[in-house]
């Protein structure tokens, strides 16, 4: 056939294609097909009987009307209705009735059938407004809808959540292990969550925030570009999104970030940190959740009337049921202010408190002069921190040990030639000693011979494996340690990374463990941008390598040992340059947001939770 020769198609081919283009309109569309074909046979059928003569009486209407009525409840003509070849043909018309009502009610089935299918997936849009919309489900992982529910407290709150999953599947995993109140609504659909069609049925434009459940890099930033395309469709400013990126290779635009006020956080970052001062600091990441947790205290702005020409110090001693921990002047933010800042009647303060309306500024108390105590010197040359695994944070977490950590020993296998590069830098850096021990998941023997020489023990979980796999073997390890300090009456402890907040829970409870799971952190984070998106310079300085960070302080290295009055911890700490939170004792237990006139007794291996520079 010559290129511009046009190709013939036969009268079959295009009846195939009229017919398929019809059927791809839905059932609508052969219902139509149907009727007509059913007409123009009960019409042919009459056509026939009058033109044979086959109709006795001559009524031609008549013959019309019974053929349609025929096909239509599919009745069958006696011998006494007619002339043999008027009963034939009826008989023929009642056939074609039986099948234009059999293929009727099988479309009707159909079609009631998909609509129904459609509703268990959750296709209808959502009719919401000021809601929370939750983009990623994974089972197992509740943490974040469990602080969301916190967060409400009690108040009518709703989330819509939108995942590529069956709906039901999705309700009856949440309503297995989550126990939702009343004053809460968790609104299930079936959305692709990085297509912004898909998206449109959340409702996104009415939300107040966003929030892209923590999961893989490359799928949370598609789900941010759908969002920021279909709020920018939409015409819609003032919706907040929030989402963990595990890396810090991925940043946006800050035109993008600002129109659609984006919040993206580097857990690798924030775990990395957490892991090098939890080695040496265990019960850390207990205290890192309760302060970003729900169930307790969290950051507020409070507006206290009085305060102007107050200072910072005095205002850390009179505040009751809240612990001032920064100020908002002018729309900007400062944690940790200097204990002399004078305060404006202006100023909004910054609390750690049950809630917003909670800080109390009580009488003006006398304030005698703090004695400052030096801090006695650490540790020096401490050994005994092991690492075992390898990741991409391992750069940072060496440069994070706490100073009083000289030397370190490293289990991560066979790496190249880059990493161990990077490795060397970093410890140059902090100046500390490393030594490459090559693989602990060898032996027993050489497992023992790692936990008789360590204090520390830092688990890393390995990023490039499957979650679950990860997980697992950190967990056998873990579990291995605990069999042999048990065995030998060794008094180390134990540090874990995992990924997965389900997992933890398969090692059970133990002293000497801190385990850091990062979507268990994602959603902690997560949660309280959720509920107050005016944090986020707050969080990003605390979270961050740079500026005010959470701690824990040895009351013993402080030279804070005795009975001391909560106002006058405050006033101490703030004269150091920190921020008391609270104290964590010898047994681990936490206390936070403690009131100015509580006496607390402190000895040397206690523990004060603080806000500081180092």
């Amino acid at each position: 056939m010559k290129k511009n020769e046009r190709k013939s198609f036969s009268l079959k081919d295009r009846i195939g294609y009229w017919f398929d283009n019809r059927m791809s309109r839905g059932s609508l569309g052969f219902i139509r097909i149907l009727i007509v074909v059913s007409v123009l046979f009960a019409v042919l059928i009459a056509g026939l009987i009058i033109l044979f003569g086959f109709n006795e009486e001559g009524e031609t209407a008549s013959v019309f009307w019974d053929s349609i009525a025929t096909v239509i409840n599919a009745w069958m003509p006696s011998f006494e209705d007619g002339s043999p070849g008027y009963v034939i043909l009826m008989s023929l018309t009642a056939v074609a009735g039986v099948l234009f009502t059999s293929v009727l009610i099988g479309i009707i089935t159909s079609a009631i059938e998909e609509k129904i299918d459609s509703l268990k997936r959750g296709n209808s849009l959502v009719l919401e407004k000021d809601h929370t919309v939750v983009l990623g489900f994974y089972p197992g992982e509740y943490a974040l809808l469990q602080h969301l529910i916190l967060a409400a407290a009690g108040k009518p709150a709703c989330i819509v959540l939108a995942e590529d999953t069956d709906r039901q599947e999705m309700e009856e995993a949440i309503s297995e292990n989550l126990d939702v109140p009343k004053n809460f609504r968790i609104v299930c659909r079936t959305a692709d969550i990085t297509d912004p069609a898909s998206l449109e049925k959340c409702s996104i434009e009415t939300a107040r925030t966003v929030i892209v459940s923590p999961t893989d890099d490359m799928r949370t930033l598609k789900a941010i570009l759908a969002v920021s395309a279909l709020l920018e469709e939409k015409d819609s400013a003032g919706v907040n999104v929030n989402a963990i990126i595990s890396g810090n290779g991925q940043t946006f635009p800050r035109s993008l970030t600002y129109a659609n006020n984006i919040t993206t956080f580097a857990t690798n970052t924030i775990l990395a940190k957490l892991i090098a001062h939890s080695c040496t600091q265990t019960g850390l990441s207990e205290v890192f959740r309760e302060v970003f947790n729900f169930e307790g205290c969290e950051f507020y702005f409070a507006d206290i009337p009085g305060i102007g020409g107050m200072t910072f110090e005095e205002l850390s001693a009179r505040l009751d049921n809240a612990t001032p921990t920064g100020i908002r002047r002018d729309g900007r933010i400062t944690v940790n202010p200097p204990a002399a800042t004078v305060l404006e009647d202006s100023d909004s303060v910054l609390v750690f408190a049950d809630s917003a309306d909670s800080a109390v500024l009580g009488p003006e108390v006398s304030m005698p002069d703090i004695v400052q105590t030096d801090e006695s010197e650490g540790t020096e040359n401490e050994t005994g921190t092991v690492i075992i695994g390898y990741n991409e944070t391992l750069p940072l977490v060496i440069r994070e040990l706490p100073e009083t950590v000289s030397e370190a020993d490293l289990y991560c296998g066979e790496i190249g030639e880059d990493e161990r590069l990077g490795l060397d830098r970093a410890a140059d850096d902090r100046n500390l000693a490393i030594n490459y021990r090559g693989d602990a998941a060898g032996s027993d023997d050489e497992l023992e011979k790692i936990a008789e020489s360590a204090r520390h023990i830092v688990i890393l979980n390995d990023h490039s494996s499957d979650a679950d796999e990860a997980d697992m073997k950190g967990v056998f390890l873990l579990l291995s340690l605990r069999d042999i300090r048990k065995r030998k009456g060794l008094d180390f402890n134990v540090t874990v990374e995992m990924q997965k907040e389900q997992n933890q829970k398969l090692t059970g409870r133990n002293d000497h463990i801190d385990y850091l799971v990062a979507s268990s952190m994602s959603s902690l984070i997560l949660a309280q941008l959720a509920e107050s998106p005016e944090l986020i310079e707050v969080f990003r300085e605390i979270l961050s390598n740079k500026g005010n960070e959470l701690y824990l302080k040895s009351a013993g290295q402080m030279r804070l040992t005795g009975e001391f009055s909560v106002r006058d911890l405050r006033r101490i700490m703030l004269k150091k340059g920190y921020i008391l939170m609270g104290d964590l004792d010898a047994e681990k237990h936490s206390t936070v947001n403690r009131r100015p006139d509580e006496k607390i007794s402190l000895t040397a291996e206690d523990q004060l939770i603080v806000i500081g520079e180092k």
